[in-house]
């Protein structure tokens, strides 16, 4: 389930609901297990007699399927109309397109097979899409309190206090010598943490991701000077993908704590994002020091981005991680979305 299928005030108390995403492959999913075991079970109900079992699955199959994936398409189609209507509505207007589907397959499709009226599919697929929504609204409501302290411990771990100190340390390194620099550095200090403190609910371009990046990394170079080098290899069709908010500014400011900082020499951090298909890819590398004191800082980092994904995303997004030779390395795969 993704932030944006849940309450706009999730954790204050009360879960207003809203419509599952029915663009996400998670949901898709859930409806397809959901309706044939629903239906399964009432075929196993209403014939107990397991010579005969086999009919009655064919047929049932014929009976359900064809309309359930075609509500699942229409539903895809229809998901942005759908999710702005408020929820009462939304849910009207989901088992509206459901029951105007059935009637269509029945009377198109079914009837001439002669599998009889409309009103007793009608009525099994209210019912049907009744325990669906049903489904969606409990699993909201139980994911609600885990959200909003999802977001919340999101919103304290960027804000980490060795990032305050050195930031100002870089400032104050810089003053005397480069007043200018130092004015910019608290310019762009001041960006970063206005950007910290935004609301970070809502699915943001990653053009605007990579700005922050990119002042951030401005910040680590007023004390890391030359021994920070960042190879950016960036594809410019894949700028315009919206996805979480701070997801990765946090990645990169991992890769330099935990392969820069505690080196003596230079090092390089490479950042990869491209667009491929229907995906886009990032890859993040650092190199690997003192993997012994690093490890657990660098494993609580990165599985806090992938919970805040898989809450955004639900299964169309993947973080990996891996350590080959003396490289780390973070890979993220997320879907192309270009519209709220």
């Amino acid at each position: 389930m993704s932030i944006k299928q849940n309450p706009r005030r999730a954790g204050h108390g009360c879960y207003e609901g809203t419509l599952p995403d029915f663009r996400n492959l998670g949901v898709v999913l859930r409806i397809l297990l959901l309706v044939n075991g629903l239906a399964l079970v009432g075929g196993l109900i209403r014939n107990r007699e397991w010579v005969l079992l086999g009919d009655e699955l064919l047929e049932m199959a014929v009976c359900v399927e064809f309309p359930l994936i075609l509500s699942v398409a229409a539903l895809f189609l229809l998901r942005t109309p759908l999710q702005r209507l408020p929820y009462p509505l939304g849910l009207a207007g989901t088992g509206a397109v459901v029951l105007g589907v059935v009637v269509v397959v029945v009377q198109s499709l079914l009837a001439p097979l002669g599998y009889g009226g409309v009103l007793r599919p009608l009525f099994w697929s209210l019912v049907t899409a009744a325990c669906v929504l049903t489904y969606f609204h409990l699993r909201g409501a139980a994911q609600a309190p885990v959200l909003a302290e999802a977001r919340l411990l999101a919103l304290t771990a960027r804000i980490r206090p060795h990032f305050l100190f050195n930031s100002l340390n870089g400032v104050l390194g810089v003053l005397r010598s480069n007043p200018r620099r130092a004015e910019e550095g608290l310019e762009e200090l001041a960006d970063l943490f206005r950007a910290l403190m935004q609301d970070n609910r809502e699915l943001v371009p990653l053009a605007d991701e990579i700005v922050l990046c990119e002042r951030y990394l401005n910040l680590e170079r007023l004390r890391l000077g030359d021994r920070l080098e960042v190879v950016w290899q960036r594809d410019a069709a894949a700028d315009e993908s919206l996805v979480p908010p701070l997801f990765l500014q946090p990645l990169v400011e991992n890769a330099v704590y935990h392969g820069i900082e505690p080196g003596a020499g230079p090092g390089r951090v490479s950042i990869l994002i491209a667009r491929r298909g229907p995906e886009v890819i990032i890859e993040i590398a650092n190199p690997v020091l003192d993997a012994e004191r690093h490890h657990a800082g660098n494993r609580m980092a990165v599985d806090n981005i992938r919970e805040r994904l898989m809450l955004f995303y639900d299964l169309e997004a993947a973080l990996d991680t891996e350590q080959t030779g003396d490289a780390y390395r973070v890979r993220i795969r997320l879907p192309f979305r270009s519209e709220r």
